[in-house]
């Protein structure tokens, strides 16, 4: 029914028109105190095979909703009765911003692709904390992606990040890094080791200063447009600064190999792309990581998950943890729901008892 929905009605508006209208119908329903926990008996996950511990936080699925659907910590509660083990929200930038100019959010549908400019849209972090902090005790795991805002120079960056690292973190159930996005100007550069190593090191120290009952686990959101040498060279700084794990992987600004013709491509204009064209390039940076890493670090795989089969060859390759954006938007409400009960079977038909079993366990293939 909602592929019917979707290609009726959905793929006839503006993208970001049908996210926000989406959006709302998803806080206003599933949010709902009444038909909200009735809808999360029946598409939360179930299945005990899919209780995980990571960094110190349990999880009772590994597959979680990406940065960049809930900018704004408007809906997590919803979310999660939908069956997502986590939700990560924002990007939240210390200050607010609007993001890019409109229209900055299109469909790939052949592509099961979406390419987006938006530009870190959000109300800023002040406004984000309040929200978490006013959010019940009883709530979905909470991470929050955190970025450099726009009007911020690249050289003040570690401040930046430090101060909005300060608001969000005693609410926060781990952070995230963002250094990743192709729709700030100057941002990627933040992914050299020379920069990015200062940024990680005022956050981490900051964390723990504002938070000193709780270690809040650190990770950073690389992009899978990053050569193999610079992937080696963020892993062993996340290592070497006792990170808690990676996020790969962000959009990417590649067009090879794509479906959509390039005059539709030309015409859009710049953005970064998600969905089934990173399948394989996250795939690939999941097995590079966990072989520089070992098993002690976390690795969240995001990036062309569309199936529980994908999300179990990830996890297979070394991820704990999973995350979708794209394949929720093209798979409709009970998409979690299939993804959790997809990789439940698979799990139990190759004898894991847990899904913590299941980690890594295709790496000596490598």
């Amino acid at each position: 029914m909602y592929r019917l929905f979707f290609q009726l009605v959905l793929r006839r508006i503006p993208a970001e028109l049908a996210h926000t209208l989406g959006f709302w119908l998803i806080r206003v329903v599933i949010g709902s105190p009444v038909l909200g926990p009735w809808m999360a008996t029946r598409l939360g996950p179930q299945d005990r095979v899919l209780h995980i511990q990571a960094f110190g936080v349990a999880f009772p699925s590994p597959l979680g909703l990406a940065a960049g659907f809930d900018k704004d910590t408007k809906g997590v509660l919803a979310l999660g009765r939908l069956g997502f083990g986590h939700v990560e929200v924002g990007t939240v930038t210390n200050l607010p911003q609007p993001g890019n100019p409109k229209p900055r959010l299109f469909r790939l549908p052949a592509d099961r692709a979406l390419l987006n400019r938006m530009g870190f849209n959000n109300a800023g972090a002040r406004h984000i904390a309040a929200r978490l902090r006013a959010l019940p005790r009883h709530r979905p795991v909470i991470g929050v992606n955190i970025g450099k805002s726009k009007l911020v120079p690249t050289d003040d960056a570690a401040r930046d990040y430090r101060a909005t690292a300060a608001l969000i973190g005693p609410y926060a159930d781990y952070v995230v890094v963002n250094v990743s996005s192709p729709n700030t100007p100057g941002l990627r550069e933040l992914q050299q080791v020379t920069q990015l190593e200062p940024i990680l090191t005022a956050v981490r120290v900051e964390l723990d200063t504002v938070v000193p009952t709780r270690r809040v686990p650190l990770l950073v959101k690389i992009t899978s447009d990053l050569a193999a040498e610079d992937v080696d060279a963020v892993a062993d700084l996340v290592a070497r600064l006792g990170l808690d794990g990676v996020i790969a992987t962000n959009t990417t600004t590649a067009r090879e190999d794509l479906v959509t013709p390039p005059e539709v491509l030309d015409r859009i204009g710049e953005g970064g792309i998600s969905g089934h064209p990173l399948n394989r390039p996250g795939l690939d940076i999941v097995r590079r990581l966990r072989a520089r890493l070992g098993p002690k670090h976390i690795i969240v795989a995001v990036g062309g998950i569309a199936n529980g089969e994908d999300a179990y060859r990830r996890i297979r390759a070394g991820a704990t943890l999973v995350q979708g954006y794209t394949g929720f938007v093209y798979g409709g409400l009970t998409w979690p729901n299939r993804i959790n009960r997809e990789l439940a079977r698979l799990l139990r038909r190759d004898g894991f008892s847990s899904l913590a079993a299941a980690v890594g366990t295709d790496a000596a293939e490598l």
